[in-house]
């Protein structure tokens, strides 16, 4: 699959190490994938962010991820269903923090020293791989040759889950992703 990845899609990847590195995280996320497409310039990922207004709200991106990471990786929908059954998860990240400390729950700390098979390496989580593989799909039903980093900005927008859902409370759904870059409208692949 990877000898199909344009320049921008091998970027991608790689900026997503380097932001996992930063984030003293063990493996690689949907959100460091999220975090790698928007340090892009000159793609059409990148093109999309800016028609859209997010390049200009990356602060704002950036912190709704790490509100999740905070909540231990729920979505706003989880804290609500959660919510409708009379708990506040503001409320226990708090009190779990006051007891451990900031960041307690957030979601991919290592807990001590990351495990890695050889130094320098870091794996995909499941998540990430799914990533991967959907763009894979996506561009195979565009009647692409290749993968490109618009593709994995689709394949994330389409993937329920906390990136996907600060996608979209920017204004970044796979239909407003799929008109921007391509200009027309079109169905999510199957998620086989």
């Amino acid at each position: 699959m990877f000898e199909r990845f344009t320049e921008g899609a091998r970027g991608v990847v790689t900026g997503a190490v380097g932001h996992s590195e930063r984030m003293a995280a063990d493996k690689i996320t949907e959100e460091h994938m999220l975090l790698a497409l928007l340090d892009q310039e000159g793609t059409r990922a990148s093109f999309a962010f800016a028609a859209l207004g997010i390049r200009d709200r990356r602060p704002a991106v950036e912190q709704a991820l790490a509100d999740a990471r905070r909540h231990g990786g729920l979505t706003k929908a989880d804290a609500d269903a959660l919510a409708g059954i009379g708990i506040d998860v503001g409320r226990i990240v708090s009190k779990v923090e006051e007891a451990h400390g900031e960041g307690a729950m957030r979601a991919g700390a290592p807990a001590g020293r990351p495990k890695r098979w050889w130094p320098g390496h870091r794996g995909l989580t499941p998540g990430a791989k799914g990533v991967l593989e959907r763009s894979l799909r996506i561009a195979v039903g565009r009647g692409d040759r290749h993968i490109g980093d618009e593709h994995i900005l689709l394949a994330l927008s389409a993937r329920p889950g906390v990136v996907s859902e600060v996608l979209a409370d920017h204004g970044a759904t796979y239909t407003t992703l799929e008109r921007t870059m391509f200009g027309t409208p079109g169905t999510l692949p199957a998620t086989g």
